[in-house]
């Protein structure tokens, strides 16, 4: 049975921080944050999520007046209602709605129509793990949901010009190594090209520590079933709390120029290996972790569990799967970054955004959509155009997806 408080797991063992990283900038800039938000009228797009639905927690302390939230998992917006109408200290306004709809069907643009304008409009929907590049097919969905439905959200939401915009990205979106990463970084070129228009901002950052869907997240599940765990024990990863992230989200959106990229100033020495993690999380459980050299070793263990057992099997493997790096960077050598305005906060000032006299993002566009439909197409291909989008581009293929692992 798991009994730990996860949010002060993840504070004594993962960050490391009693407070959010951000608490001093959002104090510092407390009545920015107020006027921009307070009475306004909020957006949110994938608000089901673990990253979005924090975001909300995070807004709704300045006192928003309306705030529609759209997601496909109506389950997750069941929960964001709950979880917002059961929390101390937080207050949703007389219009807090949401929808279970994709933000690229038909349907979302009438939403969007019937409520608008909007002063705050920020975008979560994302595809976000790497094994989202098993084949094809998901790939397709993949660079359909982190580019084109954000492409068409812009062009959508551009002739009512929202105060703010955000659209979230990632740490893996700096040198990406991967397909999901690389579909982030062409979005944050499509939002350089339209911050030029209105006003646009986003954020890259860590791991979210046990956010949905993640190897962490996916620990309370397996050890509730009894099942083995497994984790890599040469990966390394930066991670901020549910909290944190909706922090980070909330002050990029709202603070930042336009044009701005947002990451979190942590440093090499925050690094965490995930098995040291699993080590930990198990400490507390009150088993000790016993080391298991194959999958199959591992579930043969898990079988022979009894209730008073004293060590958990879990299967340590070295990473070898297609887009893995071993840890995460914010921002390439090629940036300028301001590591000076926030106490917590770095941000890419004037970030590239490919020449309209060579290759742009429309045309980036354009070529993906020309590729997905033209039939039988090879992964090689979809990674032959985002390499001549993305010079930096350097993916790593070995064969082997997250998908044919435990």
């Amino acid at each position: 049975m798991i009994n730990q408080n996860i949010s002060e797991f993840i504070k004594k063992h993962i960050t490391k921080r009693a407070e959010s990283f951000f608490e001093k900038d959002i104090t510092d800039n407390y009545e920015t944050l107020k006027s921009n938000i307070e009475g306004k009228s909020v957006l949110v797009i994938g608000g089901g999520g673990t990253i979005g639905s924090s975001y909300i927690k995070s807004i709704l302390r300045f006192k928003p007046s309306k705030v529609v939230v759209i997601d496909t998992n109506e389950n997750g917006l069941t929960e964001l209602v709950r979880d917002v109408r059961s929390t101390q200290g937080l207050q949703a306004p007389e219009t807090f709605i949401t929808y279970p709809v994709n933000f690229g069907d038909p349907i979302f643009e009438k939403i969007y129509q019937f409520y608008k304008p909007f002063d705050i409009v920020a975008n979560f929907a994302a595809h976000k793990h790497v094994r989202s590049e098993k084949d094809i097919f998901s790939i397709e969905s993949m660079i359909q949901n982190n580019l084109f439905y954000a492409y068409r959200l812009l062009k959508l939401i551009e002739p009512d010009q929202p105060s703010h915009f955000f659209c979230v990205s990632t740490d893996k979106a700096a040198n990406p190594v991967n397909i999901m990463g690389a579909s982030k970084k062409l979005m944050e070129d499509l939002v350089m090209d339209f911050s030029h228009r209105m006003k646009c901002t986003t954020a890259r950052f860590a791991n979210v520590a046990f956010s949905n869907g993640s190897l962490l997240d996916g620990f309370i599940h397996r050890i509730m079933n009894r099942h083995p765990l497994a984790v890599p024990g040469d990966v390394k990863r930066y991670f901020v709390s549910p909290r944190e992230s909706g922090d980070i989200c909330m002050l990029a959106c709202i603070l930042g120029q336009s044009g701005d990229i947002y990451f979190p100033k942590l440093v090499p020495d925050q690094l965490t290996k995930f098995v040291d993690i699993t080590e930990s999380f198990l400490t507390d459980l009150g088993y000790t972790m016993d080391r298991c050299a194959s999958e199959a070793e591992a579930k043969e263990k898990s079988q022979q569990l009894a209730h008073n057992a004293k060590a958990y099997p879990v299967y340590v493997f070295n990473s070898e799967t297609s887009g893995e790096k071993l840890y995460e960077e914010f921002y390439t050598d090629a940036e300028e970054i301001d590591l000076e305005t926030y106490n917590s906060l770095g941000v890419v000032k004037n970030a590239p955004v490919l020449s309209a006299s060579t290759h742009n993002i429309a045309d980036g566009i354009a070529d993906l959509e020309n590729l997905f439909s033209s039939g039988s197409i090879q992964k090689g291909e979809i990674v032959e155009i985002l390499s001549k989008y993305i010079p930096t581009f350097d993916h790593i293929e070995k064969g082997l997806g997250l998908d044919q692992k435990m």
